[in-house]
């Protein structure tokens, strides 16, 4: 096995996340940063985006993840984004960071979830 890690940094999206009514009333800036182990053997053989994680697919499809959505807690978003990378991507592993820039004192609060097949 060639196992081998593909990470996307810092993702800007905008979600509509928050305990408060008002929160949740204007998607907010969130920053999501994942880490998806994969076999990179069958790839490395053949040179094909067909044998690994298209990275550009998974970004699209977080871009769009919060569409129609909200979520109270960032721990459920994250949860959320885990599930639904690891069903549609197949990674061995993912870990999921959401980073909220909700505290003004703060750089940023994140929440950092992982799973696995």
């Amino acid at each position: 096995m060639n196992s081998g890690k593909i990470s996307i940094v810092d993702l800007e999206v905008f979600y509509r996340v928050g305990v408060p009514d008002a929160e949740r009333a204007q998607p907010q800036r969130l920053l999501l940063t994942l880490e998806m182990e994969s076999d990179f053997s069958a790839a490395v053989k053949s040179d094909s985006i067909a044998d690994t994680i298209d990275y550009f697919a998974v970004t699209q499809r977080l871009l769009k993840f919060g569409e129609g959505r909200e979520w109270k807690l960032i721990e459920k978003l994250a949860a959320n984004i885990a599930d639904t990378v690891l069903a549609e991507f197949k990674p061995l592993t993912v870990s999921v960071e959401v980073k909220k820039f909700i505290i003004p004192e703060a750089r940023h609060v994140s929440v950092s979830i992982a799973r696995e097949r």
